[in-house]
């Protein structure tokens, strides 16, 4: 009799002890929600269409490179989230143009120097050039041409074999408007998000401007905390400007990453 007792309380103390195991977990679970949660109300992000000259002040520069096959709409979505305009036309990037992007975050200046690179193959030996010192890669497709999805690889490798090694990467799924076209899933996009190199995905619409807007805000939201995290020696000018966040050219900034 004793020892059914005994067996008896024993279990009610293993059932106990597995209730507050699991509500300390649900308890932890909680408190880390609350922590993303708190900490994305830490960074609000606005793009600027027309800055004034005050605003500039202590403002920071970061080079973006969009990079992708021809025809996927990396002009376009640059276009969409500069002057909200659309051209249902297509006109070939020729090697390279540069655009200036402005992102308000809190009350930082971020300039973002977007790097819009042609995607032809005859001039990928060009392109590769312009890698160096880019913050942030920007990797594009079109959900309505399976080639251009395929190629991903080959542009991550490219990356790989020409950017610092801890260049951050958004990959972006354009053209999400033409849904009747559609060739590649949102899941297939999505699963790319298990390579440790891309930070984030998207699906956009250069045409209808859906998910572009978000698209920078984030980019700058990231950047500067980069920044606030790996910034430079505070001797520095406070108007410098960032030609790269990443943590190694950081480490360098005296020498290669900051002008006055």
């Amino acid at each position: 009799m004793e020892i059914k007792e005994e067996s008896s309380i024993i279990s009610d103390k293993i059932i106990q002890n597995e209730v507050e195991i699991e509500s300390n977990l649900n308890n932890k679970n909680d408190e880390s929600s609350q922590s993303i949660k708190s900490e994305e109300k830490k960074y609000k992000a606005e793009i600027l269409t027309n800055p004034n000259d005050s605003e500039f002040k202590d403002s920071l520069m970061f080079k973006i490179i969009l990079i992708g096959n021809s025809g996927v709409g990396k002009t376009s979505i640059t276009n969409n989230a500069l002057k909200n305009i659309f051209f249902e036309s297509y006109r070939a990037t020729i090697g390279m143009e540069i655009f200036s992007l402005f992102v308000k975050v809190n009350h930082k200046i971020i300039k973002l120097q977007i790097w819009d690179t042609c995607g032809q193959e005859i001039y990928r030996s060009l392109i590769t050039n312009f890698y160096r010192n880019s913050s942030l890669a920007v990797i594009v497709y079109s959900i309505d041409k399976k080639t251009s999805f395929k190629d991903i690889d080959l542009w991550l490798k490219e990356l790989r074999l020409y950017s610092s090694p801890d260049i951050k990467i958004i990959l972006i799924g354009n053209k999400s408007d033409l849904e009747d076209k559609r060739e590649v899933t949102y899941e297939e996009g999505a699963k790319y998000l298990e390579d440790d190199r891309i930070m984030s995905f998207y699906e956009t619409s250069a045409k209808t401007g859906d998910n572009v807007k978000k698209l920078f805000e984030e980019i700058g939201i990231e950047l500067y905390k980069d920044y606030k995290t790996y910034k430079p020696d505070e001797t520095l000018k406070s108007n410098s400007t960032i030609l790269s966040s990443s943590r190694s050219d950081y480490n360098q900034a005296k020498s290669c990453c900051f002008v006055n």
